[in-house]
């Protein structure tokens, strides 16, 4: 059974979890006992193991409805399987939809590798992964070992911010109260950890306001600091955009996906498709990247690891508007629910790209009005200042609605997610914590600050 991220429950609220229901399963081994009932609360290591022995329990259960087959069908040969009919590929030619009289080659979809039972540890990576579900309301029955394994990477993501800021911030509040030079020292690190002058001004004054009202110990300062960075990813929901971002089903969507050049737009879009895909949406892909050598060629390859078509045009440096024109042909009449549209990101010509960006939106509004559209800027958390920079150029151009912020690997600053919101305005829609085809996630506030600010203990790789 496939995770469905799209409808995954997160809030970040913070409220204590539903008692958690007995699991007659087998408990973890006594040599994982010792080494982490001594660092977790009695509340969530007997959380973390009913979410664990359920995880085994599920697992073993999908795990022996696919080995197991009845009688019967060994000793009767199975019935020829009828070819469903497929619609035919399209294909960009002179600007007009071809269908090929041909049966389509069925993509080749890469089988997604999955984490066997016995390999689960109740480790202090997952005791800490257990502790930020906990905290969001989950009972541990609802959760799937995908959420588990996906805040672990993104933990280690982040963990060469976290080293940076959180050993020193423990170092500089742990002297005593939180005094007006270590309010300083805190700016400091902030603006090193790249969040950025106008989101910096802001947590500043947040904590100078608290200081004057109460003295905050270390625990109490750090659990302020994360209010306070909560509240300014969060912002963009309170001044009009939704929080739940997912397709609307039954309808067209559109999400445009610009970007420079070598963000990781192309990569992205496959990821997106193999969300989409695994979360039952009917899904196209519109290679209008038309100029970039070898774009069209790389999102084909996506395209076929998240099982989806790419309409693309065979041509060279075609019009991409043309591309997205016939696309939205084809998701019109097959039906298609999610259309993902790659562009192209050459900013040295930034004249000429925003004229053709606005085009092709000027396209879909004329062609698809109706349609859910959404346009995504995709970011590279590693350029920090540099990005933003980019992100501005882009702003106007697109209409833009949301971030997708990748590459949060450990050379990333997680902190430009700070500054990403404060200077756009802008929600982060999703975040990027590898190149697997997994690795990439909807945005929760709540799991990323508990990332960047978490306790010391590295999470096992």
């Amino acid at each position: 059974m496939v995770f469905n991220w799209f409808r995954r429950k997160f809030g970040g609220s913070g409220e204590e979890p539903s008692p958690p229901a007995e699991t007659p399963t087998a408990a973890p081994s006594a040599e994982s006992k010792e080494s982490t009932e001594s660092t977790a609360s009695p509340g969530i290591l007997n959380w973390a193991k009913t979410a664990l022995q359920s995880i085994q329990a599920r697992q073993q259960s999908e795990s022996a409805a696919t080995i197991e087959t009845p009688e019967e069908t060994q000793e009767t040969p199975p019935a020829e399987p009828v070819a469903a009919e497929a619609p035919a590929p399209v294909s960009v030619e002179s600007e007009k939809v071809a269908v090929a009289e041909s049966a389509p080659v069925q993509p080749v979809v890469e089988a997604e590798p999955v984490e066997p039972a016995s390999s689960l540890v109740l480790d202090e990576g997952f005791l800490w992964s257990a502790e930020v579900l906990a905290a969001q309301g989950r009972r541990p029955e609802e959760v799937d070992i995908e959420e588990i394994t996906w805040l672990q990477r993104l933990r280690q993501g982040l963990g060469k911010t976290r080293r940076g800021l959180v050993h020193q911030l423990r170092a500089i509040v742990g002297q005593g109260p939180l005094s007006r030079d270590a309010v300083e020292e805190i700016e400091m690190l902030l603006l090193q950890s790249d969040v950025g002058v106008k989101a910096t001004d802001q947590i500043i004054a947040a904590l100078q306001t608290k200081i004057r009202q109460e003295t905050l110990p270390a625990d109490r300062a750090i659990a302020y600091l994360k209010e306070i960075l909560r509240e300014i990813l969060d912002r963009p929901f309170q001044e009009g955009y939704r929080r739940d971002f997912a397709p609307k089903k039954g309808v067209l969507n559109i999400w445009l996906i610009a970007g420079v050049n070598g963000v990781g737009k192309t990569t992205t879009i496959g990821k997106l498709a193999h969300i989409a895909t695994q979360s039952g949406y009917r899904c196209l892909i519109a290679a209008a990247d038309t100029f970039r050598a070898a774009a069209t060629e790389q999102v084909k390859i996506w395209g076929q690891r998240s099982g989806v078509e790419v309409i693309a045009n065979p041509g060279k440096n075609t019009d991409p508007a043309a591309v997205v024109f016939d696309a939205i042909g084809a998701a019109q009449a097959r039906g298609t629910e999610l259309l993902l549209v790659d562009t192209a990101g050459r900013l040295q010509n930034k004249a000429n790209l925003m004229e053709e960006l606005k085009k092709i939106r000027r396209i879909i509004d004329k062609k698809a009005g109706d349609a859910q559209i959404e346009s995504l800027l995709v970011l590279d958390a590693t350029l920090g200042q540099n990005g933003l920079r980019q992100a501005q150029v882009f702003a106007e151009a697109a209409q833009l609605t949301g971030v997708i912020l990748t590459k949060l690997d450990s050379t990333a600053k997680g902190g430009v997610a700070l500054a990403v919101v404060q200077e756009l305005g802008l929600p982060i829609r999703f975040i990027g914590a590898g190149e697997g085809i997994k690795d990439l996630r909807p945005f929760c506030s709540f799991e990323f600050v508990e990332a960047l600010l978490s306790s010391e203990v590295e999470v096992a790789a």
